[in-house]
């Protein structure tokens, strides 16, 4: 599934990469008595791995292996890979991490070791990168994928909004994914480190008023 693409000026990201390297750094150091704690109470709660380790595709289509918390049963994904609603595969510690979003933390490895940014547009499964129109998929994955963006910050109940429809999957398909891949065009498109630090700021902002 490997794209060419032509990304941005090369000065443009290596500014963003060293804003994201220092800032994951940081964020890891400082984070680490916290990431400790949610990583024994995910091992407590249910039995199983503390991460989640989900095949996505990253920049330029290579794919890799994401670091989330774990918060459904270990046995989640045979059962479909949308959450839709109250999803009873979801843990009690699960449903706390998704909620605040404090699942997506172990990302920051991901940053760390360039699979991932910061800000960008969330890395998919490849199942639905499929479905991504041909010079949309160009455009999206000539970027790293990151950990926020404005989709993640304006559908983050979309597990809600799936939960919903008669049929989720094709809600997904139809209604969520077209959504999400117009902000990820729109940031392939403009985006700023200044961009990227109002993107932190707005998704800190949202999860503290959940």
């Amino acid at each position: 599934m490997a794209v060419s693409g032509a990304g941005r000026a090369p000065g443009s990201d290596r500014v963003k990469r060293g804003f994201d390297l220092l800032a994951a750094g940081v964020g890891l150091a400082l984070l680490s008595p916290l990431l400790l704690a949610m990583a024994a109470w995910v091992k407590l709660d249910s039995p199983g791995p503390v991460f989640f380790r989900q095949e996505r595709v990253g920049r330029f289509g290579v794919t890799f292996r994401i670091h989330k918390f774990r918060t459904m049963r270990v046995d989640a994904e045979r059962h479909g890979q949308l959450t839709v609603g109250a999803d009873a595969r979801v843990t009690r510690a699960g449903r706390v991490l998704r909620k605040t979003k404090l699942d997506e933390l172990p990302q920051l490895i991901d940053v760390l070791s360039g699979r991932m940014s910061l800000v960008g547009p969330r890395p998919e499964v490849p199942r639905y990168v499929a479905h991504y129109p041909d010079d949309v998929r160009a455009k999206v994955l000539a970027l790293r994928p990151g950990i926020t963006d404005w989709a993640s910050i304006r559908m983050i109940d979309e597990n809600e909004i799936l939960g919903g429809a008669a049929d989720p999957e094709r809600a997904y398909v139809e209604r969520v994914l077209p959504e999400k891949l117009g902000y990820y065009v729109r940031y392939a498109d403009s985006h700023t480190l200044l961009e990227d630090v109002r993107i932190i700021f707005a998704t800190l902002t949202k999860i503290v008023s959940r």
